[in-house]
This record gives structure tokens, sequence and C-alpha cells, in this order.
């Protein structure tokens, strides 16, 4: 039996519910990406802690694409709102498990399960909102939806920042488990929403994503964007207080307010890719994102500081035409197959073995594997060439 989608509908009908589906979207980064500028405080408490950040991220990686290889069969039993819930509370209890932790393995434990409904949220989000929302409007609604990540690179950092001037960090984990649970207290008021089935990635339904090229270079894109995003992200915080002698506190400061902008730029980004399209406005932006990564690299003082600010503004600008992309590469029927394995697959290289590679170079090397980072995300940009947009999609979600 064929089931049943929601009825498309112009983006301003549903932007209230949109909105919120960013908060959930948003929260579940900041689940994640708050352990980086607490890390130089759970160092001191955690026996052995110190280098392992970059193991976290890879941890939080594999947690993620395991979470993927799952959606489907989640949202197929509990409909993607279910999966979504499930997300938001499940954040809300491994925040609070993480915050008694006292081993480093004990707390990539948690970023595991993180990782893991994260893997879980992220396809039924995107999958949401492009059933809800007619196909013009898609540039529009993914680019609120993609204020998230963004937003969670402000507010994690600032976070951060307040609550350690007097706070632990454990304290710091509780409080943004309390933020998760009451969200998803608020979600179950928006009743219907996300109310339809994923598919189950049976061997009929993965073929016809594996098997085109596409697929697999939206995979290498995502990749190279999610580095310039998360994985040097992860890196800044040492790379800014080792490397480049900043107070932990100025360079988380700095780290927030960088990615202020970018909550501008994702609107810019998605009118952009609707008047020009996805593939050149991809391209535009992961190319400006290498450059930047280079200058970030390379450059101290306030030219390294104005480039870390241009770096977040333009890595984050790939996202909407990203996902609209990912949306139009295969039929709808197969949509929930490519949202759920493609970013994933990419965040393990970008977000999960990029961090561990830099954060292996050591103090002193920071810099040269930022700049090389940001020199293949430059070079990279041109495989949106190898991208193939399907013009006449069929009904379905």
């Amino acid at each position: 039996m064929a089931k049943t989608c929601p009825t498309p509908r112009p983006f301003s009908s549903v932007r209230g519910t949109i909105v919120f589906l960013t908060l959930l979207f948003f929260v579940s980064f900041v689940s994640r990406f708050i352990f980086s500028p607490l890390f130089t405080s759970i160092k001191e408490t955690i026996p052995n802690a110190t280098g392992r950040l970059g193991t976290l991220f890879l941890l939080g990686s594999i947690g993620m694409l395991v979470g993927a290889f799952c959606a489907g069969f989640v949202s197929s039993n509990l409909n993607h709102r279910g999966s979504i819930l499930t997300a938001v509370f499940g954040a809300a209890a491994v925040l609070v498990v993480a915050s008694f932790a006292n081993s480093i393995w004990y707390l990539g434990a948690c970023l595991v399960a993180l990782g893991f409904l994260a893997g879980l949220q992220t396809p039924s989000s995107v999958a949401t909102i492009t059933a809800m929302v007619r196909t013009q409007d898609w540039g529009k609604a993914l680019s609120v939806q993609q204020l998230g990540p963004p937003l969670s690179l402000v507010v994690a950092p600032l976070f951060a920042a307040v609550l350690l001037a007097s706070f632990s960090w454990e304290t710091a984990l509780r409080a943004l488990a309390v933020v998760c649970a009451l969200l998803g207290v608020i979600f179950l008021a928006f009743r219907g929403v996300g109310a339809f089935p994923g598919d189950v990635p049976t061997p009929a339904m993965l073929k016809p994503v594996v098997k085109i090229r596409s697929f697999w270079a939206m995979v290498f894109l995502f990749a190279l964007a999610i580095g310039a995003q998360v994985g040097i992200y992860s890196i800044l915080p040492l790379y800014m207080t080792q490397e480049r002698t900043l107070s932990a506190s100025k360079a988380n400061t700095l780290i927030g307010l960088a990615n202020v902008v970018p909550l501008a730029m994702v609107f810019v980004s998605g009118r952009i890719s609707d008047k020009l399209g996805p593939k050149p406005t991809m391209s535009l932006f992961l190319a400006l994102a290498g450059i930047f990564a280079v200058c970030t690299g390379l450059l101290s003082g306030i030219p390294m500081e104005i480039s870390i600010f241009l770096l977040a503004a333009s890595a984050v600008g790939f996202f909407p035409p990203g996902f609209s992309a990912l949306s139009h590469i295969v039929q709808p029927v197969c949509r929930s197959i490519a949202s759920s394995f493609g970013p994933p697959f990419a965040f393990l290289l970008g977000g999960g073995l990029l961090p561990l590679a830099l954060g292996s170079l050591g103090p002193h090397h920071f810099g040269k594997g930022i700049a090389i980072t940001g020199a293949v995300i430059f070079v990279g940009s041109g495989a949106t060439l190898m991208v193939t947009i399907l013009k006449d999609l069929g009904e379905g979600c």
C-alpha cells in the first residue's frame, strides 16, 4: 500500500513549523559541538583526555553513520515524527549521562550515542520539510532548516564561555539536556508534523541510489563542506590557543561571533540557489570556503580573525543548495534513502576523519593542516560538474 504523503504547501503557510523543526535540528548539533569548546575544561578533570578531541569527533561520526543505517527502519515504524522525538529526548538523556563521565572512553561512548541519534534525526528532518513544502520553495525552506548548524556554532562556544565562567563543564551539559527535553515536549503540540513513514533501506531501494554517479559526487561535496564547517571548527579552539596564543575565552568568543554572519548567509545562499540553480551555488561557496580556510591556516592576528569570519560565512552557504541538489538527484521515492546515507558518509569524512587527522598534527602544525584542507576544498569544488539534477520529479515523499 502506498504511504500517505503530506500535501506540499507554499513556504509562507508552514513557516512556523519549519522554524521549530530547525530548532530541533539545531539542538542536535549543539549537543555534539558543545564538547569542542568545553574540552579545555574536560581535559583538566578526565585522565588522558589531552589530544583525544579528534578521536571523540570520529567516534561521533561513526555513531551518526550507524544511526543513518538504522534511520529507515526506525522512521518506517515510528514515522519521521517518532524519529525526531526519539532523537531529541534521547539527546537529553545522553547529555545527562555524559556529565558523569570519568574517562575518555566513557565520554567517547556518549559521543557515539549522540551521533547515532543525530543519524536518526537528520534524514527525517529533511524528509519532513521537503514533503510539506512545494518544490519551488525548497531553497527557502532548506535555508531556514540550515540555520541549525551555523546557529549551533554560534551558541555552543558562547554557551560554554558563559557557563564555564561560573560553573563546571558537567553543569553545562546538564543545562543543555534540559533545553533539549523542553523543546521535545513543545514539539508534541505540533500534531501531525512528520506523521508519515520513512522507507526501509532494502537492496531494491538502495540500488538506484548508490549506482548513480551524482550520489557519490554529492557525498564528496558534502564531505568538503562539512570539513570546512565542522572539521576545521573542531580544531580551531586548540589552534588559536596553542598556536596563536589566544586565551580560551577569547578563542571561544571569536568562534561564536564568527558564526553569526552565516545566520544571514543561509538565506542569501537559498535565494541564489533558487535563481541560479544548486550546482553553481554549491561550487561558488565551496571555492570561497577553500580560499578562506587557506588564509585561516597561514595568517595570524586580525587577518586570521577576518578569515575565520569569512570561512564560516562561505562554508554554510553550501548546505541549502546541497540538500536541494541531494533531493533532486533521485526520484521522491528514493529521497529519504539519499538523505539518510549521503550526509552521514560525508560527516564521517569531513566531521570525523578530518578532525582526527588535524588533531594528530599537534601544536605548531595545526595551521598547515588547515591550509592544506582549504586547498583540497577549493580544488574539489569542481566536482559539482559530476552532479546531474533531475528536471522531472514524480510524485511522492
